[in-house]
């Protein structure tokens, strides 16, 4: 049952919609008070009436029943207590039978969300800057599942740019075939660093022929590129899989290349499409916004061209109920103006598009530099986890079989969780030393608070039931508080593109679950405490199962 929905759907506000009552319930800070809460002060300027008087009237028209046992009303909060065992009984007997699924739903039955995320540029390095649009992305696309959707992932790759006209041009000059093929990305990076740093006036001029070679079709300036390509999309699969990522589409630049001039005739048409110092743009000055800018005086196509372009693709391809761009939010302006050239082309579906903004990524010594060869490689930070965590896991516990698969699962999950915790749009500065840690706000906490369910299972050897009206004490009901608000908190991860509410869940349920573990005996309680405490155990587990699967984060058997 969704006890809000349950509460939201019993109160009655003149002039506001089940909805907002529904949104607006939250679980107070102070269990004592209640197990939820609506705050009255939105309301005020509604009812034009003091929250505490709001209160107290919809307490005196409340009726309570075997589900909402108590209501109160304080401060201009109307607090509500629910029946503890009938939540408990229907809680933990849904998570016992429905194991893996628990929390998923159909509410995405028959509607198709399109991601645009990782967005890797081929024959440049996948280093830390790009793990957020990865791990957020990939997230996002688990959570959409789980929740019913058709998702589509797409990894719109950079594959178009006078770039790739400087690499085969260095190739060329000082390239070789067997080293290229040994070396792979890395190689190729070597050879673009070098060209930044030494090309002259003549290797600029051969890059921007090299690049025009490839526009035009040339088969070796081609060949050489997707050699190229082959190799970076090799090198990018081992770390994909590695954190779990899947796409279901490789669609990147070039391959809107032949699909823009039908944007660019239906901009003239509609007379969207203005000359300015010999560009082609579209005026956005009355929306607030710089020009759109669709071709250069050159007659060149930008990024721009390219994603109307890759709007109009996917919205006749998938015809989707959502487009999200996983992008950072320097990107702010580009995505205005796309959104807002798409509307103004008479395409209702504009308001369907997203951009899912993120903050930047950087290790604790500063930024880099792809250009000038200063990068921090994403694969050094992964594998450079997985190793701090096979030392911590042999100091924590020598003896342990299969440390190596165990490292592996908490330095990625550590990685992973460290990009996902904190609100999407803040920067983070990564720490090695503050993901690994056992103790805190982190996935190596959550791990271990499964192994730590995972053992009392084992030794019990008990069948698991759950006792019918057994009345939990007060951390018994909060850790089944925190089980109950399991698949809202997923609704609100979707609904607020925000997979962090599943990450900081994790970590609250676990806090709760290590709360009860250590105020409560589990192994040696007796008659129907210890079939209570062992459901709560098992179904504890299990959602925090849930919630790291979404992630993209296993979880050890121990630890």
């Amino acid at each position: 049952m969704d006890y809000k929905k349950y509460i939201a759907q019993r109160i009655k506000i003149e002039g506001v919609a089940e909805e907002e009552i529904y949104t607006n319930i939250v679980s107070p800070p102070n269990s004592e008070m209640g197990d939820y809460a609506l705050p009255c002060f939105r309301f005020a300027k509604v009812l034009k009436k003091s929250p505490a008087s709001i209160a107290e009237e919809l307490k005196s028209s409340y009726v309570t029943d075997g589900v909402v046992t108590e209501v109160g009303a304080v401060n201009g909060y109307l607090n509500f207590k629910i029946n503890k065992s009938g939540l408990s009984d229907e809680v933990l007997n849904k998570i016992l039978t429905l194991k893996d699924k628990y929390g998923s739903s159909e509410t995405g039955k028959g509607k198709t969300v399109c991601i645009d995320y990782s967005s890797v540029n081929i024959a440049k390095p996948f280093h830390i800057g790009h793990l957020s649009t990865t791990v957020l992305g990939g997230a996002l696309y688990k959570i959409y599942g789980f929740l019913g959707y058709n998702v589509v992932g797409i990894n719109h790759l950079g594959d178009y740019g006078t770039q790739f006209g400087k690499l085969i041009c260095a190739y060329k000059h000082w390239g070789n075939a067997e080293e290229v093929e040994k070396g792979g990305i890395h190689a190729i990076n070597d050879l673009y660093v070098r060209f930044n740093n030494e090309a002259d006036d003549t290797m600029e001029s051969e890059a921007r022929e090299y690049f025009r070679l490839i526009e035009s079709g040339d088969e070796e300036a081609n060949g050489i590129f997707e050699w190229f390509k082959s190799l970076t999309l090799k090198y990018v699969q081992g770390i994909y899989e590695k954190l779990g990522i899947k796409f279901d589409s490789y669609a990147g630049e070039r391959f809107y290349t032949d699909k823009m001039q039908c944007v660019i005739d239906e901009l003239r048409e509609k007379d969207l499409l203005k000359e300015s110092d010999g560009a082609q743009i579209v005026d956005l000055e009355k929306y607030g916004m710089p020009p759109c800018l669709i071709l250069r005086s050159d007659g060149a196509s930008l990024y721009a061209t390219r994603d109307l372009a890759a709007a109009y693709y996917r919205k006749k391809t998938y015809d989707f109920h959502k487009c999200l761009y996983v992008v950072a939010y320097q990107q702010n302006l580009h995505f205005q103006q796309i959104f807002k050239v798409l509307e103004l082309m008479g395409n209702d579906w504009a308001k369907d598009l997203v951009h899912v903004a993120y903050g930047m990524v950087s290790l604790e010594d500063g930024a880099m530099s792809t250009r000038k060869g200063k990068v921090v490689w994403l694969e050094d930070v992964i594998n450079k986890c997985i190793e701090k965590a096979y030392k911590i896991i042999e100091e924590k516990n020598p003896g342990l079989d299969d440390k190596e698969n165990i490292a592996e699962k908490v330095g990625v999950g550590a990685v992973i969780f460290g990009a996902l915790y904190n609100n999407k749009i803040k920067d983070i500065v990564f720490s090695y030393d503050k993901v690994l840690s056992f103790e805190g706000e982190t996935s190596v906490y959550v791990q271990y608070t499964c192994a730590r369910a995972n053992s009392v299972l084992n030794k019990s050897g008990e069948e698991i039931r759950v006792p019918s009206g057994y009345e939990p004490n007060t951390a018994e009901a909060e850790v089944v508080k925190q089980l109950a608000d399991f698949p809202q908190t997923l609704n609100e991860s979707a609904e607020k593109y925000e997979p962090s509410y599943i990450a900081r869940y994790a970590v609250e349920l676990a806090q709760r679950y290590n709360k009860f573990y250590i105020e409560n005996k589990i192994l040696t309680a007796e008659g129907d405490s210890k079939y209570f405490r062992l459901a709560l155990t098992k179904a504890v587990l299990q959602t925090l199962k849930n919630a790291l699967s979404l992630l993209g984060i296993g979880v050890p058997e121990k630890m």
